[in-house]
């Protein structure tokens, strides 16, 4: 079994949790989101926890077993982000550095002034929301964490954060080491 699969995932009492031989789907109060299951899960609900296990059954050699407990695992902190993101949802908040570099919202994209000689347009997913409060603060929110995530990283793939002067995109929370530049 794995480490983390040990606990079972909580489930709130305004989530409701289905599963079927082919998915999960969970509601709650921002949305519905659903998962494939894998026939090397095995997923039992009891009471208000949820408990993923490893399916022996459909093992054909000892040797699986290690394959098995990394998707045990995996599928125990995917099950629990999705309940996290239809109750509380996820946030990545991005922030630009360097004179001039600015975003803006027009209709369903994102417009950003890079320092390139044009401007970049990012359209927006639908299941994605996306807030300039201000014009280098870029905020990036949703239920799907992988969602969410992703749409940030590509944002930030515009312009990545330089070594040397420490302009471009940086998650607000990351911490960005500067290099010294040459010496004469």
């Amino acid at each position: 079994m794995s480490r983390i699969a040990k606990k079972p995932v909580v489930i709130p009492s305004n989530v409701q949790l289905s599963i079927t031989d082919s998915e999960i789907k969970v509601k709650g109060p921002k949305g519905e989101l659903k998962l494939a299951t894998h026939p090397f899960v095995s997923i039992k609900v009891e009471g208000n926890e949820l408990w993923v296990s490893p399916n022996l059954e459909v093992a054909k050699r000892k040797s699986d077993e290690r394959k098995f407990k990394a998707m045990v695992g995996t599928y125990w902190r995917l099950i629990r982000n999705m309940i996290i993101g239809v109750t509380e949802g996820f946030k990545k908040e991005l922030e630009i550095v360097g004179v001039g570099y600015r975003a803006q919202l027009q209709g369903n994209k994102l417009v950003m002034n890079l320092g390139y000689a044009h401007l970049v347009e990012m359209d927006i997913p639908s299941d994605v929301k996306v807030e300039v409060p201000a014009p280098n603060k870029i905020i990036v929110s949703g239920i799907d964490k992988q969602r969410v995530g992703q749409y940030a990283a590509n944002v930030r793939k515009w312009r990545e954060p330089n070594p040397y002067s420490g302009k471009g995109i940086k998650y607000v929370d990351e911490v960005i080491k500067l290099k010294e530049g040459k010496k004469a």
